[in-house]
């Protein structure tokens, strides 16, 4: 039951950060000086409130993953990296952050729910572009490994605890936890991919580097026939 607790405290002090900071714009709005810096605020708003909405809708997900109504399906993993990190674009250049993306991987289509994986690949990068210094590089990067596709986004931030570490080896993240030297929402983020990757039999974990943590998402290729 403590545990439980704990684990819903972390994530509730990470769903109000993004509400102080909206509340911080807002009143931000009365100081603006011109048509151009209500606009730049305005985005400023509509971006922290987007991204607190889909960690909102993932932690719904994450409720109704027991119910069965995320069907597996093949899936063109490389779409989905682009999906995103189109998505993420502006965000990344807006903080000075770089994403690099490098598709080496010949198995083009894997087994998953579309739905969730997006979500597995936007936390991923999320976390990449708060735990890396300005004008640094975060890196996405797919290939092939063991007979599976493995997706792997590499930061260049603080090293992660080994205790989270310990819990990725180990396949899962059980509840939302704070990471000390990674403060913003890689705990709850983290979280909702290990919940997401578990509901697909697809592994997750991370791999500690003297500069910075790659994780990573290892998914199964797809069975569906070729037609020709």
């Amino acid at each position: 039951m403590e545990s439980e607790v704990n684990g819903i405290l972390v994530a509730a002090h990470e769903l109000k950060a993004p509400l102080n900071l909206l509340r911080q714009l807002a009143f931000s709005l009365d100081f603006a000086e011109d048509e151009k810096d209500v606009k730049l605020i305005q985005n400023k708003m509509i971006n922290v409130s987007d991204r607190a909405l889909r960690q909102v809708q993932d932690l719904t997900k994450i409720a109704r993953l027991e119910d069965g109504l995320f069907e597996m399906e093949p899936v063109a993993v490389r779409a989905v990296c682009d999906e995103v990190t189109e998505e993420l674009r502006t965000l990344f250049r807006f903080n000075h952050r770089n994403l690099e993306i490098e598709y080496r991987n010949k198995t083009r289509l894997v087994s998953a729910n579309r739905e969730l994986l997006y979500s597995i690949v936007y936390n991923f990068c999320l976390n990449a572009m708060h735990y890396s210094d300005e004008e640094t590089r975060s890196e996405l990067t797919l290939s092939d490994k063991d007979g599976k596709v493995r997706l792997d986004v590499r930061d260049f931030g603080p090293a992660l605890p080994m205790d989270v570490w310990r819990s990725l080896k180990k396949g899962w993240v059980e509840k939302p936890t704070s990471i000390a030297m990674r403060p913003g929402s890689s705990g709850l983020g983290l979280y909702i991919a290990s919940k997401f990757s578990q509901y697909m039999n697809a592994n997750v974990g991370a791999v500690r580097h003297r500069d910075g943590t790659s994780f990573f998402v290892e998914l199964m290729p797809s069975k569906q026939l070729s037609l020709f």
